[in-house]
């Protein structure tokens, strides 16, 4: 496992954007020893993470355990409450339709994403879920922090898993 940017201390706060990306990186690069495609997420509120995830969905072998469902559990979780207004999501790889759809249901305030996925990205590449006026709930949205980081995580994990066989 690669090592992770910066240490997860006990009520440790983070103050920006990047800061917040580097631990859901640090999530993303966690799901590799589990042979789980790196993503990582983490959820915010008031300056402290609240939820983290990782992609489980080899681990669980569940095809909902992507890592937005599994730091938007958490989150909800810890403040007693589906509805997570007031939070911010930082995703290393752009939500696909079902995380898409699970940030406007949650009332996630803001999204904050890595790598676009222009093959099932439902934040702008794709479709664009979460700022469709139509729905009962707009995200705003921030692309491309550390879009490079968690672009090269996938491309390392992708040319691993072509080499063994896989994917």
């Amino acid at each position: 496992m690669a090592e992770p940017y910066m240490n997860d201390l006990p009520g440790q706060q983070w103050h920006t954007d990047e800061e917040f990306m580097r631990q859901a990186v640090n999530e993303a690069i966690a799901a590799l020893d589990t042979e789980d495609v790196p993503v990582g997420a983490v959820v915010v509120y008031q300056g402290r993470i609240i939820g983290r995830g990782r992609n489980q969905r080899e681990q669980l072998k569940d095809p909902t355990a992507h890592a937005e469902m599994v730091a938007l559990t958490a989150a909800a979780s810890e403040l007693g409450s589906w509805r997570l207004n007031g939070c911010t999501i930082y995703v290393t790889l752009e939500p696909c339709t079902m995380c898409a759809g699970a940030l406007v249901l949650a009332r996630i305030d803001r999204l904050v994403y890595g790598a676009d996925d222009p093959k099932a990205g439902a934040c702008g590449s794709v479709y664009n879920i979460v700022e469709e006026g139509r729905l009962n709930h707009v995200v705003q949205v921030q692309r491309g922090v550390m879009a490079a980081d968690a672009a090269d995580l996938l491309r390392t994990f992708f040319a691993q898993q072509r080499a063994k066989g896989k994917k």
